[in-house]
């Protein structure tokens, strides 16, 4: 086959969070193993966020757990729990009322005290629910979904065309997979990059025989757009273009070079992706551009009536002009620019 088949998350949505629900996870990870896919994470996502750090707590480690969408009020009163928790992600949707001083200061307050944690951690406007992604993962109904880490499938292409027909494919496999299942959500379409080579969107990019930025007017982004929100098989969740700063290392690549700007990224966003995702942020940072930035992509999401989200990354050291220090294998170092 030469191509790697790989799910990036497999989510269960419960709101009775327990035991037994791991166990169906770890079942439908066994299953989609023995269909040559590789798993990469298992996920379970719930509002009853004392059951969700309780389980965090208990385990050993292996899932990954969210409760999703969270008031602002509500996010404040569980930072101690976040910070201390070892796998536990949140949202906070911010299409409604006036960005200010609450949404900088639990931002802020999260790079003082646990800036790791700002990985597990992003403002959404206009959120679609039961996307595997975290940490835009939200609940709605209860059944598990699909994100797939796509990029790998193109090994070997030579065009656009044919790296979508692997797409379908394995959309259309995983249907079948999971046909069965009353509680199947769906596949969630979206492009997820991470790493280098196969992993890299923008390393796709270049192998197809386009420079990344020349591709960001060449509509390719569209192209893709369009057949990724239009599948001919179940599907759920975001079905966007990703373009996560500091896990495609090659993205990060051209942040530092500074062809990845907070500009470039909105304009991408507004043609197919889905805001600033895992963008890095210096220390001192000014306040009022943060608030700048969130107002505006709350403006063009409620505009455009699209989902947009904001996950800054810090590492509660670096300020403009230093490299950061993530000690992460998933997100590059980078010389920290301003927005």
């Amino acid at each position: 086959m030469g191509y790697r088949k790989i799910v990036r998350s497999l989510c269960m949505f419960t709101q009775r969070p327990s035991e037994r629900a791991i166990e169906r996870l770890r079942a439908l990870a066994a299953r989609l193993r023995a269909a040559d896919y590789v798993v990469q994470t298992q996920r379970l996502c719930s509002p009853d966020i004392d059951a969700v750090f309780d389980l965090d707590k208990r385990g050993e480690g292996s899932i990954f757990f969210s409760v999703g969408r969270q008031e602002l009020e509500q996010a404040a009163t569980m930072l101690e729990r976040f910070c201390a928790a070892r796998n536990v992600a949140f949202n906070v949707e911010a299409s409604v009322g006036q960005i200010d001083d609450r949404h900088l200061g639990l931002l802020m307050t999260i790079i003082q005290k646990c800036a790791a944690k700002t990985f597990s951690f992003t403002f959404t406007f206009n959120n679609a629910v039961s996307s595997p992604y975290f940490p835009s993962a939200t609940y709605d109904k209860e059944g598990f979904a699909i994100g797939l880490q796509p990029t790998d499938l193109s090994i070997g292409c030579t065009t656009v065309a044919e790296w979508l027909h692997r797409m379908q494919e394995a959309w259309i496999e995983i249907d079948s997979l999971m046909a069965a299942d009353e509680d199947y959500l769906g596949v969630d379409t979206s492009i997820a990059s991470l790493g280098d080579g196969a992993g890299s969107f923008v390393d796709l990019v270049g192998r197809i025989g386009s420079r990344f930025e020349h591709a960001i007017t060449s509509g390719v982004f569209l192209k893709i757009a369009d057949f990724i929100k239009a599948p001919n098989t179940r599907h759920i969740g975001l079905c966007g273009l990703m373009f996560p700063c500091l896990e495609d290392f090659e993205l990060a690549t051209e942040y530092e070079r500074g062809a990845f700007s907070v500009e470039r990224c909105t304009f991408l966003s507004l043609q197919s992706g889905l805001g600033l995702d895992a963008y890095p942020i210096a220390i001192d940072e000014v306040p009022t551009r943060i608030i700048e930035v969130l107002t505006l992509l709350q403006g063009l999401s409620n505009k455009h009536r699209k989902p947009l989200s904001a996950r800054f990354i810090s590492d509660g050291i670096a300020r403009m002009g230093q490299r950061t220090n993530l000690r992460s294998p998933f997100l590059q170092d980078v010389e920290v620019r301003a927005l």
